[in-house]
């Protein structure tokens, strides 16, 4: 990942996040469910160049293949931050994309709060990092985690969270090739909507499951087959709303020597779960 010391010479992390459990307990009126997980970063992902702009505008500098400029995260981030501020600076921003989209993995969220993060400095702003929590969910229930900067227990729609401390582990990550629609799981009439709360003190390695699981394994096969392949070695679980999949490993060599198993085709790679987002000392 892209040193966080100093982030101007080689842009700025960010981080994939794995969600170790996920229970769907409920839906509030407004469409939105209530949720429990784990989330934990991991030593992969996206990396963001961003300069500031004296002119007020802020420039993709490549735009993302198919996404309009109204809609993607980076270019919302920033201009979310400007206008709550009255910020007259601009940005250039520039995406080395690394993890797929639709993949579970938060990639958009993680780019938008890496944006909030670092704008927030390079502008000389200084919010606090609640309030860049605050706008970080108005963009998406994910992003406030990544802004919060530690593995965390989730509740609510995602944004209630309490720092947990996690066990050293590695992890081999698998990419199926498709891409889920995360409104699409969450409206589908056979997602189970009504697990037990529980509290954060009875979470351990291993504990519970991802409620989309069985929905996305029924409409993407690859999703099921990739984890058929990999609970051949231990307990593989999706990540999100899928479509990636993981399970996770003592030590680095382990999981390398699973990595390289893998059937030919099958897409992934090999990373070390991190204890805080890189960029934690960005935001107080």
């Amino acid at each position: 990942m892209a040193d966080a010391l100093n982030p101007a010479a080689s842009g700025y992390p960010a981080p994939a996040k794995l969600n170790l459990f996920l229970h769907v307990l409920g839906r509030r009126p407004d469409g939105y469910h209530l949720l429990q997980t784990v989330f934990r970063f991991l030593d992969f992902g996206d990396t963001l160049h961003i300069e500031p702009r004296s002119d007020g505008a802020i420039r993709l500098q490549n735009p993302l293949p198919g996404v309009p400029e109204e809609q993607d995260l980076c270019f919302r981030a920033a201009g979310l931050l400007k206008a709550r501020t009255g910020c007259r600076l601009g940005a250039d921003i520039r995406l080395d994309k690394r993890l797929p989209m639709g993949g579970g993995l938060g990639g958009g969220s993680s780019d938008a709060a890496t944006v909030l993060l670092a704008l927030n400095r390079l502008w000389g702003l200084d919010l606090p990092r609640i309030e860049l929590q605050a706008l970080g969910l108005e963009l998406g229930a994910d992003v406030p985690v990544f802004v919060f900067g530690r593995s965390a227990f989730a509740e609510g729609v995602g944004e209630q969270l309490q720092a947990v401390n996690l066990e050293p582990a590695s992890y081999v990550v698998l990419v199926p090739p498709v891409h889920v629609s995360t409104p699409a799981i969450f409206a589908h009439p056979a997602l189970t909507r009504n697990t037990p709360a529980v509290r954060m003190r009875v979470f351990s390695t291993g504990f519970g499951h991802n409620d989309l699981e069985p929905v996305v394994c029924d409409l993407y096969p690859q999703v099921a087959e990739h984890l058929a392949w990999l609970r051949q070695f231990g307990d593989a679980r999706m990540t999100g709303s899928g479509a990636c999949v993981f399970a996770a490993f003592p030590d680095r060599a382990t999981a390398e020597r699973v990595f390289a198993a893998r059937p030919d085709g099958m897409a992934g790679f090999v990373a070390d779960g991190l204890d805080q987002h890189p960029l934690m000392g960005w935001a107080a």
